[in-house]
């Protein structure tokens, strides 16, 4: 195990929306975006229930960048990052807070296809 890994996060999911950039100034991009992961299970009476949960994302730079280009919304993706909290005053004045996962690393997840079945003449 390394024990450099303090803060670490593995997510895989679908992208929640689109993904919306913001540049600075100083032409740093940011880039952020919900993610849907679902777990699947069967309850007492053996139906299946789907658990939905959703992440706030956020990415920076160069990886900001390519999230922008080459992820829509409905995507499915793996992200890896690091867990972040932070709060702001709204304008009404009172305190927000929000965790999200920044992101240091993605791959767009391949669609599976259905296998192909190869049947010999008689």
């Amino acid at each position: 195990m390394n024990t450099n890994i303090k803060n670490a996060v593995t997510l895989v999911g679908n992208v929640g929306r689109e993904i919306q950039v913001m540049t600075f100034d100083n032409g740093n991009k940011k880039a952020s975006f919900t993610l849907a992961t679902s777990e699947f299970y069967k309850d007492a009476k053996g139906e299946k229930v789907t658990q939905t949960q959703w992440h706030n994302l956020v990415a920076w730079g160069k990886t900001a960048e390519l999230l922008a280009q080459n992820v829509d919304k409905g995507n499915e993706i793996s992200v890896t990052g690091k867990l972040t909290n932070r709060s702001y005053v709204a304008k009404d004045g009172s305190t927000k807070y929000i965790t999200e996962v920044v992101i240091s690393d993605f791959f767009k997840v391949a669609k599976r296809e259905a296998p192909v079945v190869e049947t010999a003449p008689f």
